[in-house]
């Protein structure tokens, strides 16, 4: 029989808050995380503005050495995670570490420590490259860190499949204690991807919002006048447990996870397919044994692209019919931002919120609906429900799908 999985713990670093509880008061508001770039490095770049992170206080988490060692996405994970088991209220010295283990991916990695380590190769010569370049940005060097600083010594590894990263994180995490082969893992996602190199990239896609004299409203998800995603930067880490574990030691349950359905477009690198996302929708339902309306809630993967909306809005329509038009979908995106391998983990514990509050959390900035989409975006202003099942949506380049069923512990 197949177990019963549960979070005891989240953790954030992220650009409207450094910690959930932060992250998920500025949600409830409104209130968005998107700045003006101040630096003359994106000078030349069309899109000047990101959800960049700049309280970040790493001291708190690693000594002086380790700072200087890690790259941010690595420390953004690491802090993630420690606040994550902080809150799991775990006892290190009791916990069964041959039994806990730790999935953490990430898009892009140490980016900004591999464009470093090339300028210095370029400009003074290999023997100037770093000794630790290759371990500090490599993808898999959060869940690395943390499992040389807590000891735990289950399955570990990174994935990376982009924007689904952290979804997929989660998801396999949950497949690994629901089937019995371990009791814990950390899992999430970690990014820091504000450089030169990937808004240019991103540019040249024109895939980016170019708002920038208005950068609390340049990500517009479902909006008429919506014109790529904003990049943003940060971590979300949950510690899954599987039920009668977490019982056991008297940990406070958020949420439960009751299903996940993974899929791939087999269609193209960039544009979406809205049938993969549906079919994993769809698994995600049928694998939580619940009807199409038993959902109250679906936190979009929304990042405000005018292709992806409208593929988003489909996948909704063929999976719900004529419940879509009950069910309150919201893109939270609109204010944090996209945090690309994060994001996933970032909005997984905003839906946590959602459940346990009973609060939709707004789409924002949604001030001319396109007519096609046409569904319930809580629009502007979070609304108060009882929500007791909820969806969180996780698409990536390259037709990756992933999608995470929750439940209200009651």
């Amino acid at each position: 029989m197949k177990r019963r999985v549960v979070i005891t713990g989240t953790g954030v670093i992220s650009p409207l808050g450094n910690d959930a509880e932060t992250l998920w008061n500025n949600v409830k508001a409104g209130n968005s995380g998107i700045k003006q770039l101040q630096t003359e490095d994106f000078e030349d770049i069309q899109t000047k503005i990101a959800g960049f992170i700049d309280d970040f206080r790493g001291e708190e988490y690693l000594d002086a050495k380790e700072i200087k060692r890690y790259d941010p996405f690595t420390q953004y994970g690491f802090a993630a995670a420690m606040q994550a088991l902080k809150q799991a209220n775990l006892d290190l010295n009791k916990a069964d570490k041959d039994r806990i283990g730790i999935y953490i991916g990430s898009g892009a990695g140490g980016l900004g420590t591999i464009l470093e380590n090339h300028k210095l190769l370029l400009e003074k010569g290999a023997r100037r490259v770093s000794p630790f370049f290759i371990p500090t940005s490599i993808n898999n060097m959060v869940s690395g860190l943390l499992s040389i600083k807590t000891g735990f010594r289950g399955p570990s590894f990174s994935t990376v499949s982009a924007c689904a990263t952290s979804n997929h994180s989660i998801g396999e995490a949950y497949l690994n204690i629901a089937h019995g082969y371990t009791d814990a893992i950390l899992a999430g996602g970690a990014e820091a991807t504000i450089n030169p190199l990937y808004f240019a990239g991103f540019s040249k896609m024109r895939a980016m919002s170019v708002q920038n004299d208005k950068p609390q409203q340049a990500s517009r998800p479902f909006d008429l006048h919506r014109d790529g995603f904003v990049m943003s930067e940060g971590a979300g880490v949950l510690f899954l447990e599987e039920y009668e574990h977490a019982k056991r030691r008297g940990a406070t349950i958020l949420g439960e996870i009751t299903g996940y359905g993974s899929t791939t477009d087999a269609h193209h690198i960039t544009a979406p397919d809205y049938q993969g996302a549906a079919k994993a929708m769809q698994l995600a339902i049928e694998r939580a044994g619940i009807k199409p309306e038993d959902v109250d809630y679906i936190n979009a993967h929304g990042t405000s692209t005018p292709a992806g909306d409208i593929s988003e809005t489909k996948a909704i329509k063929t999976v719900f019919k004529e419940h879509a038009y009950q069910v309150k979908v919201s893109s939270t995106k609109s204010m944090t931002g996209h945090l690309f391998g994060a994001a996933g983990a970032i909005e997984a514990i905003i839906t946590l919120k959602s459940l346990q509050d009973g609060i939709y959390p707004p789409t924002i900035n949604l001030e001319n609906p396109d007519p096609e989409c046409d569904l319930d975006y809580v629009a502007n202003q979070a609304v108060e429900g009882n929500i007791k099942i909820a969806l969180s949506n996780g698409f990536g380049f390259g037709g990756h799908n992933a999608v995470i069923a929750f439940k209200k512990c009651e």
